[in-house]
């Protein structure tokens, strides 16, 4: 066999093909996978994709996922816009040392 000049990299969890449904449980998992990108290429939307998380995930998992998800705003996009608008605002130019 030819070795590639490029190493491969070897993840520990890799992404699932989109087409598993392995794949909605990884992309929630995922902080930097929105619910809106999971409904644009499932086209589930965050409730079902809580449902499907509340069947797969054992119920201590459930709850760590659900308090993650509530905690942060990088799930929501209009969340995580309005936050960084607001970080924004509250940072002036004249906090920053040139």
């Amino acid at each position: 066999m030819k070795k590639s000049k490029y190493p491969i990299t070897r993840v520990k969890n890799p992404e699932p093909k989109l087409n598993s449904p392995d794949w909605v449980i990884w992309a929630a998992w995922a902080d930097r996978v929105t619910f809106e990108e999971i409904k644009k290429k499932t086209g589930k939307s965050e409730n079902e994709v809580i449902k499907i998380m509340r069947r797969s995930l054992k119920k201590s998992s459930f709850k760590l996922w659900r308090k993650r998800v509530k905690k942060k705003s990088i799930k929501h996009q209009k969340k995580f816009k309005f936050e960084r608008k607001e970080i924004r605002r509250k940072i002036k130019k004249s906090d920053y040392i040139i």
